[in-house]
């Protein structure tokens, strides 16, 4: 099971590392603190707004997820900062992750 089989499913899971529990993030199979395997944790995982923007009706976020890392999320209504949202959806185009949270 990868990070990339599992975002083109939809599903939305969060390597952490088997030795010392740390969140990796670039996704990869090994630690970027310690060089313990990874493994893939399924949670309800929540995030934070921390920025946005707009571009027509679509609203792009940077979303701080588990006090972690941060991504760029599409969302269809007004966000707002510091705002808690969810990944709705995610999946991979054109070789790129994409996300949308709610």
């Amino acid at each position: 099971m990868s990070f990339e089989s599992e975002i083109s499913k939809g599903n939305f899971l969060i390597p952490e590392c088997t030795a010392c529990k740390k969140i990796v993030w670039p996704p990869t199979e090994f630690c970027s603190h310690c060089m313990g395997k990874t493994s893939l944790r399924e949670g309800d995982f929540k995030g934070k707004i921390v920025e946005f923007s707009r571009q027509n009706e679509d609203y792009f976020c940077i979303v701080e997820i588990e006090n972690s890392f941060k991504i760029m999320a599409k969302m269809s209504t007004e966000p707002h900062i510091d705002q808690i949202v969810k990944i709705s959806k995610c999946g991979i185009n054109e070789n790129n992750y994409y996300f949308e949270v709610s």
